[in-house]
């Protein structure tokens, strides 16, 4: 007998890229859909984009996306008769699933009790382990006292890792090697895991040396029917959190696919699973897997599903909600071809991975591939949300079909005034190891240097294409394109801070219409073929070449080659002030976000490097440490406040240098 529950408008519970996602399949389904913003998005592109929006919140704004009551008020304000959770923020949250229920409201989702079930890391361990599936070996018990956790953690044996028992996204994780240092990660987990998921309880499990990531996604119905489509291989990750996925797994077999997905499928059809999910499992070099949690929502990386069977994972999402029986057996489930994601996300990887907040004044994306976004030129990156900002997918016959087109479409995608992971991207793309299908979850730590160290130029012509573009677009200057030019030849002297480094050079235009750069004896030539809008082209040492790029003030934004760098014009810029590192003990804010925790007294005497407070940023703590050993004379941040980029935090007065013995003394 079917249990039919239609609706007809989907109020979206979340933002940016994922909102827009979801609003594409209802509207070709029919559906009307309703926008939620915070106070920081209400210019934001998914809600410009919905039939109607309504405002949540305005204090903090990513906890806006977390008031319930706020989210059930703007489904009846509007009229919605159903919610889409997304992925973040509530989307895994049982007590939300219950509360559109209890308000009439069609959830998007499995129930509250499949949720609790499976959506916490502890119950879906012992539930897997009852039947029967195996499981990593660990310990996820009430009792979370520093004390039982420690001794646990020596009975598992180390290496061991803290992971928090609610949400995902690797928050709330940590990686232990030896004892001495399990109750400082144990704290910080704690406290990552309480401000991000409201929930401070964590599990511990043996770590897997050098595992794959393999994920199974399935989708289920009402009617206790289940279906898998196939696995996810997201084994290349930073911080535990992943930023490349692929289907299918260059590492697993048919016949291993099949018992990964019936284990999946059997486990779901035990809790009367409802909608989209996925089960993540690790495998160990031996072949053997462990199921580690399910994710019960739809998964950031479900366009690679979607790229091989050919299916839309929300169109089915809406199909079972509305009360519909699976459309498809698992024998009708076909692939095709391969698929790989990228996040593209605002960090500093040279900077352990610090986000970035700031102002995309350029954004352009690749013509020829998937790109999911929120992201326009213009656009503001906040600090109160994820660092992801966009989703490049590229659908190949084979994998190394795919893998090249995607590492051609991100040197063409143009996210300028913003540092991004976009080079570390390409690397891993282009790394021999990746490219032979053989990454797993250490392969980033282990390519260290070559991945994550600054990328830098050519020298010569980006010192060129940079002094060309600051030159032309001056704005207090007369119109310089193309062509001949009567004006004589005289140098302009520049200062330009490149990729860290200070570079000086003349820049003039000669009368045939080339442009000129000297560098002491050294001249290199330049003519200009075109400049429109954020374009260049131009031709160097006999080649024709494009750019693009973005100014703000006194600095250029570039894409050449596929490489984003910025240029500074220092020609008449005051003498930098020494120590904005730290050296001059004022300890600045890295990066806009909130304080956490204050872990120095004033007065104290600290060491340098010695940690001082945690900010809070794009759902990632970041410790910002002494620049100098001395005494901390003062905090200027108390927990809770929320600073700006830049913003000196502290001051440590420098330890004096111990006096030098007289001689004969």
């Amino acid at each position: 007998m079917s249990k039919l529950t239609p609706f007809t408008k989907i109020l979206i519970a979340n933002r940016g890229e994922i909102a827009l996602r979801v609003m594409r399949t209802a509207r070709r389904l029919g559906y009307g859909t309703v926008a939620v913003y915070s106070e920081a998005d209400a210019d934001a592109a998914h809600v410009q984009a919905a039939d109607q929006a309504v405002a949540i919140g305005a204090a903090a704004p990513a906890a806006s996306y977390l008031n319930i009551a706020a989210i059930i008020a703007a489904a009846k304000a509007s009229g919605a008769d159903a919610v889409h959770p997304g992925y973040g923020f509530l989307a895994e949250n049982a007590g939300f699933a219950q509360a559109c229920r209890d308000a009439g409201l069609v959830f998007i989702g499995p129930s509250p009790q499949a949720i609790r079930a499976m959506g916490d890391k502890a119950g879906a361990k012992a539930l897997m382990e009852k039947a029967g599936a195996p499981v990593v070996p660990g310990y996820q018990g009430e009792d979370q006292s520093l004390a039982t956790l420690s001794a646990e953690a020596a009975r598992i044996g180390y290496p061991v890792m803290i992971k928090a028992c609610a949400g995902g996204g690797g928050r709330g994780m940590r990686l232990v090697t030896k004892a001495d240092d399990f109750a400082a990660a144990l704290a910080s987990a704690q406290s990552e895991a309480r401000g991000a998921f409201g929930d401070s309880r964590v599990l511990l499990e043996r770590a897997i040396v050098e595992p794959r990531h393999i994920e199974i996604q399935i989708v289920g119905d009402r009617y206790g029917e289940a279906v898998h489509l196939g696995e996810r291989d997201c084994s290349v990750q930073r911080r535990h959190q992943k930023i490349i996925e692929e289907a299918p797994s260059p590492a697993v077999s048919a016949d291993l696919r099949a018992r990964m997905g019936e284990a999946a499928v059997n486990a779901v059809k035990a809790v009367g699973y409802e909608g989209a999910g996925t089960l993540e499992f690790l495998l160990d070099q031996s072949g053997h897997f462990y199921f580690m949690e399910m994710n019960t929502r739809l998964q950031v990386e479900h366009p690679v599903t979607e790229a091989i069977t050919g299916l839309d994972l929300v169109e089915l999402q809406l199909r079972v909600a509305a009360g519909e029986p699976l459309p498809l057996a698992q024998q009708d489930v076909t692939f095709n071809g391969h698929a790989i994601e990228v996040r593209l996300c605002a960090e500093d990887p040279a900077r352990d991975f610090l986000p970035q907040a700031g102002r995309i004044g350029l954004w352009r994306a690749p013509q020829d591939l998937r790109v999911e976004t929120a992201l326009e030129s213009g656009s503001e990156i906040s600090p109160f949300y994820d660092s992801m900002i966009a989703k490049i997918i590229a659908h190949g016959p084979t994998r190394e079909a795919a893998r090249r087109q995607l590492a051609t479409g991100l040197a063409e995608t143009a996210a300028l005034g913003v540092p991004t992971n976009a080079a570390l991207l390409q690397r891993c793309l282009n790394h021999a190891v990746f490219a032979a299908g053989q990454a797993t979850t250490a392969f980033i730590g282990q390519a260290g240097e070559s991945l994550l160290q600054p990328v830098k130029g050519d020298g010569a012509p980006d010192n060129l294409l940079a002094a060309l573009l600051l030159y032309l677009t001056e704005p207090n200057a007369r119109p310089r394109a193309t062509g001949r030019s009567l004006a004589p030849e005289l140098p302009i002297p520049l200062r330009l801070a490149i990729d860290g480094a200070i570079v000086d050079l003349g820049a003039y235009r000669e009368r045939n219409g080339d442009y000129v750069t000297q560098d002491g004896e050294t001249r290199h030539v330049a003519m200009v073929e075109s400049l429109g809008g954020n374009d260049i082209r131009f031709r160097y040492d006999g080649v024709s070449e494009s750019a693009q790029f973005w100014r703000t003030h006194d600095t250029i934004h570039i894409l050449h080659r596929g490489r984003t760098f910025a240029a500074r014009d220092l020609t008449l810029a005051p003498a930098t002030r020494a120590g904005a590192g730290g050296g001059d003990g004022k300890l600045r804010a890295a990066m806009a976000g909130r304080v956490v925790a204050v872990l120095a007294e004033v007065g104290s005497t600290v060491a340098a490097g010695q940690p001082i407070l945690t900010l809070e940023a794009m759902k990632m703590e970041h410790v910002h440490r002494a620049g100098v050993a001395g005494t901390l004379t003062a905090v200027h941040a108390a927990i809770g406040d929320q600073v700006t980029l830049g913003r000196v935090l502290a001051e440590v007065e420098a330890a004096a240098a111990p006096a030098t013995e007289a001689k004969g003394a």
